[in-house]
């Protein structure tokens, strides 16, 4: 018996099927991907930005010693910056201590970084550390009208209030020392989500004083914190996730909140914590916001409530000689308004390709690490 053998037009067949299908699988996979817009996030307090500029719109001389580091010149902390940002490639950059005004901030993306960066300030009369953001938009990935700006100056939520934040039937007096920054952003296939950028209240005590009146000043400060946390909470937040206008458009809260988790010495006075306040109410579960950064922690980790992995800072004691404190008071919250979880992989980042952050050739760039993030909306 002899075995017969499929002619050549069979196996044609075959082959023309094979690569039909291989071209079917890969459309679908390359649509699928169309259909996200995959971005990268980067928030970084930049620490006194505004050192680097002239306040004519341009840098100072590159060997110009910075007014708020001494043993780094203007080149130095440009450079470092620079170099911090390139290594981690963001497609969004939100910055917390910026220059105050666009055209400075504008002027270290087309000067200091790679690519065609569309910047933009949030104005904050009187102050020289503001909050701004920057989309790079070479990578194809947003759309021609990529930002809309809302002036936080216009928008009552972050006007000067009066409230009794410790019900004791005293009314103070409160305002946001830096303006928030609030946008909305496109992407090229025309999806949408807002973003709040934030920079709180202090907690540093800077100034020598006997000890009774350095506790009343690390207690006001906190009072300050809460007082921002409630006011951004009860007539911002509440209303964005529950006004149709809004409630289904993503939204973004990060920047520097001055505090972690749990409440210190001063805030159990007011029995408050300005994050948690931030992130809303267990009565009200449809309108607190999810923690990217708590996210990222092994469950062990969540359960157990250790945080030294996201740690965002490390600074000296003001007090105690030798003594470092690595804290986690800069965030990246985001809404729960959509079908699927929509901020994934976030990270501290403290540790780059040429070493740690805190040594060259980063040295000179912050002393807050920056956080990162992916957007998949």
């Amino acid at each position: 018996m002899v075995l017969q053998l499929p002619g050549a037009s069979y196996w044609s067949a075959i082959f023309v099927l094979l690569a039909v299908s291989k071209g079917i699988f890969y459309l679908l996979i390359s649509l699928k991907h169309h259909t996200m817009a995959n971005l990268k996030l980067m928030v970084w307090n930049m620490e006194w930005m505004n050192d680097l500029f002239a306040g004519n719109g341009l840098f100072r001389p590159d060997n110009e010693k910075t007014q708020h580091n001494s043993a780094a010149t203007i080149k130095q902390r440009r450079d470092a910056l620079s170099t911090v940002i390139k290594e981690l490639n963001p497609d969004i950059l939100v910055v917390v201590e910026g220059p105050n005004i666009t055209a400075e901030w504008q002027l270290f993306l087309d000067t200091d970084l790679p690519g065609t960066w569309q910047g933009h300030i949030q104005a904050s009369p009187g102050m020289t550390q503001c909050i701004g953001v920057a989309l790079r938009k070479d990578s194809g990935k947003f759309a021609t009208d990529a930002i809309e700006t809302f002036d936080s100056l216009q928008i009552e939520a972050f006007k000067e209030w009066s409230m009794d934040l410790e019900d004791d039937g005293i009314t103070e007096v409160y305002k946001f020392e830096r303006s928030p920054l609030y946008i909305q952003v496109k992407t090229s296939d025309s999806k949408i989500f807002r973003l709040l950028g934030l920079h709180l209240k202090s907690k540093l005590v800077s100034s020598a004083m006997e000890w009774s009146r350095w506790w009343e000043s690390a207690d006001a400060n906190r009072r300050k914190i809460f007082a921002q946390a409630s006011r951004i909470r009860q007539e911002f937040l509440d209303a964005y996730l529950s006004d149709p206008a809004t409630a289904n458009i993503p939204l973004v809260v990060c920047g520097d909140i001055n505090d972690g988790p749990g409440m210190d010495t001063s805030e159990r006075k007011i029995m408050g914590s300005g994050i948690e306040r931030l992130m809303g109410s267990v009565w009200f579960p449809q309108l607190t916001l999810g923690n990217a950064l708590f996210d990222s922690l092994k469950p062990a980790d969540q359960r157990k409530l250790r945080f030294d992995k996201i740690a965002t800072t490390s600074f000296a004691d003001p007090i105690f000689n030798g003594t470092y404190h690595n804290e986690w008071i800069d965030h990246l919250l985001y809404s729960r308004n959509t079908a699927a979880k929509w901020i994934l992989n976030a990270a501290a980042v403290k540790d780059l390709s040429q070493g740690p952050i805190h040594k060259a050739p980063y040295k000179h760039s912050s002393d807050h690490y920056p956080i990162i993030a992916d957007i998949v909306l």
